[in-house]
C-alpha cells in the first residue's frame, strides 16, 4: 500500500492525544487518579433509556459505539426541545445527531464509503516493464475502476475535486506532477496513460488542475507554467497551416472571417488498438466512405470524452455517420479559453510581459469567435459549429454549460442558459447529457459525474444558485439510491429512471474515480443534499 500523508484533521487530532497523554501522565506522577469516561448510560440518560427501551436498533450495541456529532449538552438539549416519540422519530434523530455504525450487511454512508475507495484506487509510482504499453509514472495516482487500470486525464480533474475535497491534497499534487511529466516528455497529456493512447488527448483540464494546488514553491509552478504551454502548443501545431491555407489542420480550424477555434483530432487514421475489431465492423457499414476518414472520426470521438454522441453524428442513430473531425465544440474552445487565461496569468505573476500580452489576445480572439460562431441567442444556448454544413449543429447538449462553467459567458449568456438548462436538460436523477436516445452513452438517458460538476459549479458562479442546487440534489439523490441498491459507485446513471446507465462499447464500469470525486465535492458545498 503506497505511503500517504495524514490529513490536517488527522495530525490535528494525533496532537490532542499527545497533550491529553501529557496530562493524565503529569496528574498521575502527582498520585491522582484519573476519573473514568462516562459511559452512553451515563451521559445521555433518558434518551439513551428511550433508545434501547424502544429498540430503535435491532443490536443494542449499535447505539452505544455511535459517535456524537456535537457535544453531549447540545444534544440532550435538542432531545428535550423536540421530545420525539416512538422508533421512527427517535431513529431520526438520532440519525441527525450521531454517526452510527452499519450493522452487518448495511452500507457505510455515502461519503463514508468514498473515502474507503481512495486507497483501493491509489497506484503507486510505475516504472513499466518491458512490452509493456503503460507509460511511466513518477508519483502516485488514482485509476478510474474496473476496466480503467491506468490513469485517464479529464477524468483525472474530477478525481482531484473529490481528493481535494476528502483531505488528500498530496495525491493532487503527484497526480499533477505526473502529467507535467507526460507534457514534457510527449508534448502533451495523453487520453490515458498507455503508448496506444499517444496520438491523441482528451479535454484539456491541466490548467484548471493547476487551479487546485497548493504549491508554492517558485520552481515547481514555474515548471508547470512551461508545460502548460507546451500543451498549448500541441492544440494549436496546425496554427500556421491553417492560416496559410483557409482550411482545418490538425486541432485548428479557421472559421469564416478568419479567426481560428479549435477541434478534436488524433494523429492516426487506423482502427483504435483498444477498440480494433468495433472499428472495423463500424467502418464496413459505410462502404462508399473512406475507412481511413472513419477510423480517424472515430479516434477523435475518443479525444473528445464523449465515446460516442449524437454530437458527432450526421444521423443520430448510426455511428457510421461520425464527423468528429468536422465539428468545432464548444466545450473544447471554452477550455482553451481558460487555458489561455491562466497562462497570461502565471506570465503575469513572472512579470513575462510579452507572453502575458499574447495570450491575454489569443483568450480574447477564442471568446470573439465562439459569441459569433457559436453562440445562438435566438435559441439562448452555446452551440456546436459544423465545417460540413457551415453553421450550428442542432445537438442540444450539457456542453453549453462549459463557457459557465470557466467563466467565459457573459452575465446574460448565463442567464439565458440557465433558462434553456432548466428547461431542457434537468431531468428527475440530474443532468441529462442530450435529449436524443440512440444507445450512444453519451446521449439519453444518461447522465454523467462530470458534466453535473461543470453545470454546478458554472450555474453557481453566475448567481444560478437554486439550479445548481437543484441539479445537485437531484443527482446526489440518485447516486446515492443506486449505491444502497448495489453497493457501488458507476461510471454513468440513467437520470430518467435513477438507476444505472446503459450503452456505449463495454459493459458498465464501477470504482468510480470521477463520481467518487465529483460526490465528494458536491457533499461539501451543500453537506444538506443527502437526506
Amino acid at each position: 500500500m503506497p505511503f500517504t500523508l495524514p490529513s490536517p484533521r488527522a495530525r490535528l487530532h494525533k496532537t490532542g492525544l499527545a497533550l491529553t497523554a501529557l496530562v493524565l501522565t503529569g496528574a498521575l506522577a502527582c498520585g491522582a487518579q484519573a476519573a473514568p469516561p462516562q459511559s452512553p448510560q451515563d451521559t445521555f440518560g433518558p434518551l439513551f433509556e428511550a433508545v434501547q427501551t424502544d429498540r430503535v436498533f435491532s443490536d443494542g450495541k449499535t447505539f452505544v459505539d455511535a459517535v456524537p456529532r456535537e457535544d453531549a449538552e447540545t444534544i440532550m438539549q435538542a432531545w428535550r426541545t423536540e421530545q420525539p416519540q416512538g422508533r421512527d422519530a427517535l431513529s431520526a434523530f438520532v440519525k441527525r445527531h450521531f454517526d452510527v455504525p452499519p450493522a452487518p450487511g448495511e452500507r457505510l454512508p455515502l461519503r463514508a464509503h468514498i473515502v474507503t475507495l481512495w486507497p483501493q484506487l491509489t497506484r503507486p509510482p510505475l516504472t513499466p516493464p518491458s512490452g509493456s504499453s503503460a507509460l511511466a509514472m513518477p508519483e502516485s495516482y488514482v485509476v478510474p475502476g474496473g476496466r480503467f487500470r491506468e490513469v485517464y486525464y479529464w477524468d483525472s480533474y474530477f478525481t482531484m475535486l473529490g481528493l481535494k475535497s476528502d483531505n488528500r491534497p498530496d495525491l493532487v499534487e503527484s497526480m499533477i506532477d505526473n502529467f507535467t511529466s507526460l507534457i514534457e516528455r510527449y508534448g502533451h497529456i495523453p487520453n490515458g496513460a498507455r503508448t496506444y493512447y499517444l496520438s491523441r488527448s482528451q479535454p484539456p483540464f491541466f490548467a484548471l488542475m493547476l487551479d487546485l494546488s497548493e504549491q508554492t514553491d517558485a520552481t515547481v509552478r514555474a515548471r508547470r507554467l512551461a508545460a502548460l504551454r507546451k500543451e498549448h502548443a500541441y492544440w494549436m501545431a496546425g496554427e500556421a497551416c491553417a492560416r496559410a491555407s483557409r482550411k482545418p489542420c490538425e486541432r485548428v480550424v479557421p472559421m469564416p472571417d478568419g479567426s481560428l477555434l479549435n477541434r478534436y483530432w488524433d494523429d492516426r487514421d487506423t482502427p483504435r488498438d483498444e477498440s480494433f475489431a468495433e472499428d472495423r465492423v463500424t467502418a464496413a457499414k459505410a462502404p462508399g466512405r473512406p475507412a481511413a476518414q472513419m477510423y480517424r472520426d472515430l479516434r477523435a470521438g475518443a479525444e473528445s470524452g464523449w465515446d460516442f454522441s449524437s454530437r458527432w453524428l450526421t444521423d443520430p442513430n448510426d455511428l457510421a455517420t461520425i464527423r468528429t473531425t468536422s465539428i468545432v465544440p464548444i466545450d473544447l474552445n471554452a477550455l482553451l479559453w481558460a487555458m489561455e487565461t491562466r497562462i497570461a496569468k502565471g506570465c503575469a505573476e513572472t512579470a513575462d510581459q510579452p507572453c502575458q500580452r499574447e495570450f491575454t489576445k489569443r483568450a480574447d480572439a477564442r471568446k470573439a469567435a465562439v459569441d459569433r460562431y457559436l453562440w445562438l441567442a435566438k435559441e439562448s444556448r452555446f452551440a456546436d459549429w459544423s465545417c460540413d454544413d457551415g453553421k450550428t449543429t442542432a445537438v442540444l447538449s450539457s456542453a453549453m454549460l462549459y463557457p459557465l462553467f470557466v467563466g467565459m459567458a457573459s452575465p446574460a449568456q448565463a442567464k439565458a442558459v440557465a433558462t434553456t438548462t432548466r428547461a431542457k436538460l434537468v431531468a428527475p436523477g440530474g443532468l441529462r447529457t442530450t435529449g436524443t436516445r440512440n444507445g450512444q452513452q453519451w446521449d439519453a438517458p444518461n447522465g454523467w459525474a462530470p458534466l453535473q460538476w461543470v453545470a454546478i459549479h458554472g450555474l453557481g458562479r453566475y448567481g444560478e444558485q437554486d439550479l445548481a442546487r437543484d441539479i445537485a440534489s437531484r443527482w446526489i439523490k440518485t447516486v446515492n439510491v443506486t449505491y444502497h441498491e448495489t453497493g457501488k459507485m458507476l461510471e454513468k446513471y440513467d437520470v430518467e429512471e435513477q438507476r444505472p446507465g446503459g450503452g456505449g462499447e463495454y459493459p458498465l464500469q464501477d470504482g468510480f474515480g470521477w463520481t467518487n470525486g465529483v460526490t465528494s465535492a458536491i457533499l461539501e458545498r451543500y453537506p444538506n443534499t443527502l437526506p
